[in-house]
């Protein structure tokens, strides 16, 4: 019975603990924004956390017009770059950026949001260019925005695939790679989004790879993925019911629906019939060119001193079922009482954030909702968990728990319980089976050397070379998932815009549209047409051509054969089956005439066709000797 090898712990890495910024950002609210660096050298950001987002987007030169204040750009989270203010993202000083286009922004186009983006990769780090110890990213996807419907920059957590139509493949997410360059030990977080109005401001929190358990009030409530990867943190809102409203007590629904938790945007999409209740309970008045609800001055007074608190009943399922899990999220009216400022407003305006939903696929709940609510989300084993936020006086002191990867078991540095010379004995030992295992490998490739030499000069001798085992019909399980072919979410795929005619010098081929800032298409930088190489012809029966070299400039290929030679007269051998190149021999002048083989120097060239081998020209001698230890088609790229 064969024993299979004990298997080792593996050692992951901490969790990230991404610091906040400090900053309390946003034209439709005050939220807590992280620092990001882009670009090399990092020109430093203030971002949004997008729980659905994929990628990372920063504000554009292109962002703030004239006609915008002059901190525009400042309050889109540009910071000071090369000891002045920053306009915004400037490819053209980043020494690592390389464009893909000019595409669609399509993260949140189901809620009406919209513009364009100048996307292409380079380099993203958490926290600002000075700080050390922050995560890199050295090729990413980073975009430029300049539509103002996505007033801020955003850092995306979702781990869903990027695709475009310029590119081939698709790209993973930026959280992703942090996951597979093993900066993270699982592809999971805990997040909350801070709240400006808690004690002295409470900075948002964001742990990658894990949660901060001193920021919730533990709950035992799980729930799953849904089965719509665009929409993977659907929750059901069993009912929302209001405490010291207006109109006291109010049941703000007569029913349950499902909603999409999405830090991406600031308001609560809800049925529009409940819109109607909460305009009675809050003395809302809607605006329809922003299709904001607004609060005048005296009712929001009067909500002030009466301070409602709105809950949210929340289970896997849009109905309440009495044996089912469910947790509730207090809200206070402070959590509704936002500002809503520039280009929104002239002047900061009051405003309630609950939004008119067209249909159930815009149904979520936003930042808003989030400033109450610690998220925690385990991609890896597809569920999440919603906790109701902490805030005490002090705050507690950070406590991380790592999430680990599926199947990943945390090394130990004490596990083995070995003594210190036991452990010495082990090491002395193991070195000692390296020599010997050298030694023994030494002799070996030596007398094999020596066997092969006597073959060769044997010029009988026609050896069958093993083309290797054949490929087992199963795969391995580690690699199962990899070899399996991965359909893309057709709203993933972005169709490069149409182009126009000039570029702005510097940054990209796009410019400002009508719509506040958008960017739209000018001249497009075509990527170059990508072909694939012709494939190597197979080998006949598992052999490997053996092909005879002449003294000279004599050449004998293989009668019938002449597979695996390079199809080129660059001197550069491309072998037909990967990993084994063609064996040379030598033979003698006279065998080489008596199998009628002229010399190119007479004026004779070894014959394309048949044979499958490049003309050698005429007295262009060429030496072509198999090193037995052949790439593949690969060396015939270099």
């Amino acid at each position: 019975m064969a024993l299979a090898p004990r298997a080792e712990p593996t050692t992951v890495p901490a969790p990230f603990v991404f610091t906040p910024s400090q900053d309390w950002d946003g034209n439709d609210g005050s939220w807590s924004t992280f620092n990001v660096n882009v670009g090399t050298p990092g020109q430093d950001f203030r971002v949004l956390i997008s729980t659905s987002g994929y990628e990372t987007w920063v504000v554009a030169p292109e962002g703030c017009t004239p006609t915008d204040p002059s901190d525009c750009a400042t309050a889109r989270g540009a910071e000071i770059f090369n000891s002045a203010a920053s306009p915004g993202f400037e490819t053209n000083q980043s020494s690592t950026w390389d464009m893909i286009g000019l595409y669609s922004l399509d993260l949140e186009k189901h809620l009406g949001y919209s513009g364009n983006g100048l996307f292409g990769y380079d380099r993203v780090g958490l926290g600002t260019y000075a700080e050390t110890g922050g995560l890199v990213l050295n090729r990413t996807v980073v975009a430029g925005i300049a539509d103002k419907d996505h007033f801020l920059g955003v850092l995306g957590l979702s781990t869903r695939p990027i695709s475009f139509e310029s590119t081939s493949d698709p790209i993973p997410s930026f959280f992703t790679d942090l996951k597979t360059k093993n900066l993270i030990p699982s592809s999971s977080y805990g997040y909350t989004a801070g709240a400006s109005y808690r004690l002295k401001r409470v900075s948002g929190s964001l742990v990658l790879g894990g949660y901060d358990q001193s920021r919730f009030e533990p709950s035992n409530t799980t729930f799953t993925f849904s089965n719509d990867p665009t929409r993977d943190l659907t929750i059901g809102v069993q009912s929302i019911v209001a405490q010291d409203t207006l109109i006291g007590v109010a049941s703000l629904t007569s029913t349950g629906h499902l909603s999409f938790i999405d830090s991406t945007v600031p308001h609560i999409w809800l049925p529009q019939a409940v819109c109607d209740v909460f305009e009675r309970a809050f003395g809302l008045t809607y605006d329809p060119t922003t299709d904001l609800y607004l609060v005048n001055d005296t009712t929001h007074s009067q909500l002030q001193s009466l301070n409602p608190t709105i809950s949210f009943k929340l289970g896997n399922q849009a109905t309440i079922d009495p044996d089912g899990q469910s947790v509730t999220i207090d809200l206070p009216y402070a959590a509704f009482d936002l500002q809503a400022s520039y280009p929104l407003y002239n002047t900061s305006t009051n405003y309630f954030p609950i939004r008119r939903a067209a249909n159930n696929t815009q149904y979520t709940l936003g930042r808003t909702f989030l400033q109450e609510a610690y998220l925690t989300v385990d991609n890896e084993r597809r569920n999440f968990s919603v906790s109701q936020a902490v805030f005490k006086d002090p705050m507690p002191s950070r406590e991380i728990v790592t999430i680990l990867c599926n199947g990943c078991t945390a090394a130990s540095p004490d596990s083995s319980g070995l003594s210190t010379g036991a452990t010495i004995g082990i090491a002395v030992g193991a070195v000692l089976l390296i020599l010997g295992a050298g030694l023994a490998i030494f002799f070996f490739i030596r007398n094999k050397k020596r066997k092969q030499r006597l073959a060769e000069l044997d010029d009988t001798q026609y050896t069958k070379v093993d083309a290797g085992p054949k490929p087992s019909a199963t795969s391995s399980p580690a690699h199962d998932d990899e070899n399996k072919p991965h359909e893309v979410d057709a709203t993933q795929m972005r169709q490069e815009l149409p182009d126009s005619s000039t570029s702005p010098a510097g940054y990209g081929p796009y410019k400002l549209s009508e719509k506040h800032g958008g960017l739209v298409q000018e001249s497009l930088l075509s990527p170059s047409s990508a072909h694939e190489l012709p494939a190597p012809l197979p080998s006949p029966a598992g052999h490997t051509p053996v092909i005879h070299e002449l003294p000279g400039e004599y050449y004998v290929p293989i009668p019938g054969s002449g597979v695996g030679v390079s199809r080129e007269v660059s001197g550069r051998s491309s072998p037909a089956t990967p990993g084994v190149s063609p064996r040379w021999v030598e033979i003698t002048e006279e065998e080489a005439r008596s199998e009628g083989v002229s010399s190119p120097g007479s004026g004779g060239a070894v014959s394309p066709g048949t044979q499958g081998v490049s003309s050698l020209s005429p007295g262009t001698p060429r030496r072509w000797r198999g090193s037995g230890s052949g790439s593949g088609g690969e060396e015939g790229l270099k």
